[in-house]
């Protein structure tokens, strides 16, 4: 058998076992990754400047928002609608959509009824029949001529829309 022959080592003294101990040991102290490896690890450092060009959701626009807000450029002034041309009635047809007026004709029933009315549809009633006698006037249904004979009589013949007016 053969035997190992190899130089037989020297031995070390106390004082340099302790200093390979203490190398040793300043070794095993620096093996392994270095503290807060999880964060700060080298392919971090390598997606930092490619997280640069792609943009992260979460982080929202930066353009400056003004608190105040400014009267001239905020306030947008909304676009009137022109208001619906009314068609201009004939006198006579006038008269007509006035004498099927259902809201007139039921404030007439409630007058011949002696009923109250109230201040708005009073307002309403003088209004229309008003309106009535100056179209029925310009149409030519009443003679001023009469109500000048009757003045001059001393008997004055009243019309239903003085009548109507006085309730």
């Amino acid at each position: 058998m053969l035997k190992n022959k190899s130089k037989p080592k020297a031995k070390k003294s106390r004082q340099e076992i302790n200093e390979e101990s203490r190398e040793l040991k300043r070794k095993r102290k620096h093996k392994g990754l270095p503290s807060g490896s999880r964060f700060n690890n080298q392919d971090n450092n390598k997606n930092k400047n490619s997280a640069k060009t792609t943009k992260d959701p979460r982080i929202g626009s930066k353009k400056p928002i003004s608190l105040i807000v400014e009267s001239s450029s905020a306030i947008t002034k909304p676009v009137k609608q022109p208001k619906p041309i009314k068609s201009v009635l004939s006198p006579q047809q006038e008269l007509e959509q006035l004498e099927n007026d259902p809201k007139l004709d039921m404030l007439l029933d409630l007058v011949e009824q002696n009923a109250k009315l109230s201040k708005d549809q009073q307002i309403y009633l003088d209004s229309k029949l008003d309106r009535i006698d100056e179209l029925m006037r310009e149409l030519g249904y009443t003679d001023d001529d009469d109500y000048d004979d009757f003045e001059d009589e001393g008997e004055k013949k009243e019309d239903i829309v003085s009548l109507l007016k006085r309730n």
